[in-house]
């Protein structure tokens, strides 16, 4: 039994792994911005409280004594969100002692068979741009920045399904495919996988 850190647990993703931690026997961290909301996260291993992901200190207090980090935290109220949250969690880990971040990505950032990243494919919806592009930033933080933290960022080959059931089986794919779905929490057993006995390095996997 270990220590997990979920940053963001109170979203789909997050709750998914804080659920599969706990499936496992992890006593969990469950970290949100409002522990008020979200009561049905607790239960006898799971402390829930608040905090923000894009605060050094705060990342550094609440990470101390665990074993490793999983970062489901999206903010779309400020494009600087991503590189804010990635440049604390790089210092914040480091100095709490963790070394093991598993990050929720996007498969917008992954490459086509041809190298292009799907963002910038001719049929990628214009509007989902500048968020995607925030999340890129983030995420080129964590390759220029996070050299002495063991970190890894994880999305779906495509997208969620978002009706989709534990099946307990996951794949992992080379490239994004727009078509390709996988459960919320089919892709927490990802997560746990990797925060539990880490097999990729500083890449972004992606997982259908």
């Amino acid at each position: 039994m270990g220590k997990i850190v979920v940053f963001g647990a109170g979203g789909r993703a997050g709750r998914q792994a804080v659920a599969e931690a706990r499936r496992r026997g992890h006593q969990v961290t469950a970290v949100v911005r409002d522990p008020s909301r979200y009561g049905g996260l607790t239960d006898g291993g799971v402390r829930i409280t608040a905090g923000d992901v894009t605060d050094v200190a705060d990342v550094a207090a609440l990470a101390a004594g665990h074993d490793a980090a999983i970062n489901a935290a999206a903010g779309t109220d400020s494009d600087a969100f991503f590189t804010d949250a990635a440049h604390a969690l790089v210092d914040g880990l480091r100095q709490a002692g963790v070394d093991r971040l598993v990050a929720v990505g996007l498969s917008a950032l992954l490459p086509v068979p041809d190298g292009t990243r799907m963002l910038d494919t001719p049929a990628f919806p214009a509007e989902f741009r500048p968020f995607c592009l925030a999340h890129a930033a983030g995420l080129e933080v964590l390759r220029a920045e996070g050299g002495a933290l063991d970190w890894v960022y994880v999305s779906p080959a495509g997208d969620f399904d978002h009706e989709g059931e534990r099946t307990g089986h996951y794949g992992i794919r080379e490239h994004g495919d727009a078509a390709d779905r996988i459960s919320y929490a089919d892709f927490a057993l990802t997560l746990l996988d990797e925060a539990e006995t880490p097999r990729h390095h500083r890449r972004h996997l992606a997982v259908t």
